[in-house]
């Protein structure tokens, strides 16, 4: 009987100590993304401040970004690179292109046709029971006082993301805001780079560290 209870207990203990499964993560975007798994990118500070704590049992972190990249294109491949991955968890964040190659090289994406790839994404990462976070496109040009060129098709495009999050119900990682509140603060100039970004575009270690601090802040409210 003894024997029995000792037996009983081991199991017990081991199934209470057994490692819960991470949540993985995968942050799918352009080259902002792509950038992000760098040294000083924002996916690689993502990992760090997990560590720092203490949650690096609980999330695992994957980029998949790739130079260029609009909204069809990660429609186009969402199995490969992200479905096929089986993650938990998919962060958005894509529009700039859709936005600057419109005016840099003619090859961006109408409105109308943004918000249905992105419902197409959607629809795929819903029928796997994967989680979406979504991300408004944050600047084209860092001015505050909406005097960069693409500022009103960024708003627009970045409406169709905060109106898609509020009618599915989906966490919004509002970059677009986010960006114009810190340049009021920050930006006393009203210069177009060297804020959060180097190019008018592409984070640099400040910008990194915002979006950064946004997107772990979201994964830590679904746990």
């Amino acid at each position: 009987m003894k024997k029995l209870v000792f037996i009983t207990t081991i199991l017990f203990l081991s199934c209470s100590f057994t490692p819960s499964k991470k949540t993985r993560v995968i942050f799918f975007g352009d080259s902002i993304t792509e950038l992000g798994i760098n040294p000083g990118g924002y996916i690689t500070r993502i990992d760090s401040m997990c560590k720092g704590e203490g949650k690096s049992d609980q999330f695992s972190f994957m980029g998949s970004g790739v130079s260029s990249n609009k909204v069809y294109d990660l429609y186009l491949r969402l199995e490969e690179d992200v479905l096929d991955k089986n993650p938990d968890v998919v962060v958005i964040y894509i529009g700039v292109n859709d936005v600057w190659h419109k005016t840099l090289l003619g090859t961006g994406t109408d409105a109308d046709k943004f918000e249905k790839f992105y419902y197409a994404i959607l629809k795929k990462l819903k029928d796997k029971n994967i989680k979406a976070i979504l991300c408004t496109p944050a600047v084209v040009g860092e001015k505050y006082d909406f005097s960069n060129p693409l500022d009103g098709d960024l708003n627009k495009y970045s409406n169709i993301i905060r109106g898609i999050a509020k009618k599915n119900d989906l966490p919004l990682i509002d970059l677009r805001n986010l960006f114009l509140e810190y340049y009021k603060q920050n930006n006393p100039d009203n210069v177009e780079k060297n804020i959060l970004t180097y190019d008018k575009v592409h984070l640099n270690a400040r910008g990194n560290q915002v979006v950064a601090d946004a997107m772990w802040k979201a994964l830590k409210a679904l746990n």
